[in-house]
């Protein structure tokens, strides 16, 4: 299964809206050689122990994701991440929150590539158990620097509920339009392509 970045970021945002949050930040910031991300949320946490065991990549609670066919899960996010040079790094507390921050090298050969950023956030966006969510997105090159922020709340003030097509397609206009801006400050634009996998193309 090829797998994108996009793919480990859909996984680990869907992990905190499970998690029984009310609130999740996803901030995602670019360079010409490294991406960075974290996935912020306020929900139930987990012990020194559980945390251990989340980036065992034989453990299961065999309850987790009961909505989902699949999960990639911690452990694969952290091997990625590990191959290509990037880092990983898992804090929470339990009734406080989870916080995870990763990054790739975006020069090293095991990179992955990115993927279909757009696609993946309208549908974070629109997620049923998607509350206070916001994106944060930039990017800093040498050719500048620029960015945006996607709140849901404020999106369904303008746009309506995110459960119709035709809010749905406004969503995706939007946030292409955005991105569209950020792609102006890749260095060189052909070295990540964003190619979204048939799957997450056939969902949307």
């Amino acid at each position: 299964m090829h797998i994108c970045i996009d793919d480990y970021l859909l996984d680990i945002v869907q992990n905190s809206f499970e998690a029984d949050s009310s609130y999740v930040e996803l901030a995602v910031d670019q360079t010409e050689s490294r991406f960075t991300c974290s996935v912020r949320d306020n929900g139930k946490g987990m012990d020194a122990e559980v945390q251990k065991r989340v980036l065992d990549p034989f453990y299961t609670d065999g309850k987790k994701h009961a909505k989902r066919k699949v999960g990639l899960g911690l452990p694969f996010l952290n091997q990625a991440c590990e191959a290509c040079e990037g880092t990983f790094a898992l804090h929470s507390e339990v009734g406080v929150g989870t916080t995870v921050e990763f990054s790739f090298n975006l020069a090293h050969l095991d990179a992955p590539p990115l993927g279909d950023l757009c696609a993946t956030f309208v549908i974070l966006l629109a997620h049923p158990l998607a509350k206070d969510f916001v994106i944060k997105r930039t990017i800093h090159t040498a050719k500048g620097s620029t960015g945006y922020r996607l709140d849901k709340q404020e999106l369904e003030e303008v746009l309506g509920p995110l459960t119709t097509s035709g809010t749905l397609n406004l969503l995706k206009e939007y946030v292409a339009s955005q991105e569209d801006d950020v792609r102006k400050y890749y260095v060189n634009p052909d070295a990540h392509k964003n190619k979204a996998p048939l799957s997450k193309q056939q969902e949307m």
